[in-house]
């Protein structure tokens, strides 16, 4: 299995977070529960995307309010 990197970039118009991993290369859109790996600075920490009662997106064990441009990585199974 291949490790792909990538920024969370919103996308307005799904209403959805995207991984970007190249000039024109995004993943599809995100949705509640998907996992992968963020990087905090010194290490890669496994995580998943969920959406709270008032709509608001966020990384569960991930301290932080801002997503965009977040690095990450997945593996490249799709």
């Amino acid at each position: 299995m291949t490790i792909k990197p990538g920024t969370l970039v919103y996308d307005k118009e799904s209403g959805r977070y995207d991984i970007r991993s190249g000039l024109n290369e995004y993943y599809g859109g995100l949705h509640c529960g998907q996992s992968f790996e963020v990087f905090d600075g010194k290490h890669w920490k496994p995580t998943r995307i969920e959406m709270d009662m008032c709509r608001n997106w966020y990384l569960v064990g991930i301290d932080t309010d801002n997503l965009e441009g977040l690095r990450v990585r997945r593996n490249a199974k799709r």
